[in-house]
C-alpha cells in the first residue's frame, strides 16, 4: 500500500508520486523516514511555514525593512541551510542523529537546503546515509523537499575545499519527493505591484504604511511579518487594531481587516475570499446590500448584510467586527 493517496493529486503530483513510490520499495529505511514525515505533516503545511519564517527571519524586516532575498549579504544567505536544519528540528522535534543531524524513525537523515534548485552541497561524510533535500523559492512563491539515499555515483565531481558534491541532474529522479514545487506562502511586499509598493513606501510612519498597504493589497493574505516589516517598531500589532490602528483608519473607506480569529475567518469564508491563516490577516472593502437585490456572497454584521464591494459601489462606513472570539 503507498503512503500517499494517488486519487487525490493532480497527473504532476501523481507521476511524483508513482516515481517515490518505486524508490521507496527498493529502501525500507528510506521508506520508514518518508511515512514518518508525511504522518508528522500530511499536507507540508507545517514545512511550508518553517520555510517562510526561515526567510522571515533571514530578511529581520522589523529591524533593517527588507523584504528582498537579494538585498541579503552573501553571509546571512550562507548561514540560510543551518537556520532551516535547526527550524525544523525545531517544529518537529527530531532528535540528534549519531552522525548526521537528525533521527527519524531510528534512520540517521541529514538535512541540506538550498537556494537554488539542484545546488544541494553533499559532504562526503553523507555518502551511504539518507539526505532531506530542500529548496525555497520566494520569487516563484513554491518550495520542494525530498529524500535521496547518497551514493557516490549519483554526484557530479567538485573541486570545492571541502569536497562537497551535488547531485547529477539526470539522477534528481532518485529523490523520492514528500512535496514538489508546493506553494510556499506568499511574500506579499515582494510579489505586489510595484506602484502599489512604492505608494506604501512613500509614507513617512509605520502606521500611514500599513494603512496604505491594507488599503491597496485587498483580498490577499498578509502575514504578521509583513505587518512587523512597514511598522518596524515593538509593539507592531498595535498598528491593525481598532483603537486608532489602520482597522479605525480605514473604516470610513468601507475596509475591514480580518485576523486569525474563528469569527474573522468565517466572515472571510461567507465572503468568499481567501481566509486568514494563523498570524495573517486580509482586509477587503464591503458594501451594505439588500437580500433580494443583490446575489453576491454576503455576511451578516452589525444587524445588516455585507458584501465585497466593486468598483461600482461607493464607499461607505464598514461595520465593525467581532473580538477576541476564537
Amino acid at each position: 500500500m503507498l503512503p500517499f493517496d494517488l486519487s487525490a493529486t493532480g497527473s504532476i503530483a501523481a507521476a511524483n508520486n508513482i516515481a517515490a513510490s518505486a524508490l521507496l520499495h527498493e529502501d525500507p529505511e528510506l521508506a520508514a523516514v518518508y511515512e514518518h514525515l508525511r504522518d508528522l505533516d500530511p499536507t507540508g503545511q507545517r514545512f511550508a511555514l518553517v520555510l517562510r519564517d526561515t526567510i522571515d527571519q533571514l530578511l529581520n524586516g522589523e529591524i533593517t525593512g527588507r523584504y528582498d532575498w537579494k538585498t541579503l549579504f552573501k553571509t546571512e544567505k550562507t548561514h540560510a541551510g543551518t537556520l532551516v536544519e535547526i527550524n525544523l528540528q525545531r517544529e518537529f522535534k527530531f532528535t540528534d542523529g549519531e552522525s548526521m543531524d537528525y533521527c527519524i524513525a531510528g534512520v540517521d537523515v541529514d538535512c541540506k537546503y538550498s537556494q537554488q534548485f539542484g545546488g544541494w552541497m553533499i559532504p562526503p561524510e553523507a555518502m551511504g546515509h539518507i539526505c532531506l533535500l530542500v529548496w525555497a523559492d520566494d520569487y516563484k512563491t513554491c518550495w520542494s523537499a525530498g529524500l535521496m539515499r547518497i551514493q557516490r555515483e549519483l554526484l557530479n565531481g567538485g573541486n570545492n575545499r571541502d569536497l562537497k558534491l551535488t547531485v547529477k541532474a539526470e539522477h534528481r529522479s532518485k529523490i523520492a519527493w514528500l512535496w514538489h514545487k508546493a506553494k510556499l506562502p506568499e511574500n506579499v511586499l515582494l510579489h505586489m505591484d510595484p506602484v502599489d509598493r512604492e505608494a506604501v513606501y512613500a509614507q513617512s510612519s509605520g502606521q500611514a504604511r500599513l494603512n496604505e498597504l491594507f488599503r491597496r493589497v485587498q483580498k490577499r493574505r498578509i502575514s504578521r511579518n509583513v505587518v512587523r516589516t512597514l511598522a518596524q517598531q515593538k509593539d507592531y500589532m498595535k498598528r491593525v487594531r481598532g483603537n486608532g490602528g489602520a482597522r479605525s483608519a480605514l473604516r470610513d473607506d468601507g475596509i475591514i481587516i480580518m485576523g486569525d480569529y474563528d469569527s474573522h475567518k468565517q466572515i472571510a469564508a461567507q465572503l468568499g475570499i481567501p481566509v486568514p491563516l494563523e498570524g495573517e490577516f486580509v482586509s477587503v472593502q464591503v458594501t451594505r446590500v439588500s437580500h433580494l437585490q443583490d446575489t453576491r456572497p454576503g455576511v451578516a454584521l452589525d444587524g445588516e448584510r455585507w458584501a465585497c464591494a466593486t468598483s461600482a459601489d461607493r464607499p461607505e462606513r464598514a461595520p465593525s467586527l467581532p473580538t477576541h472570539v476564537r
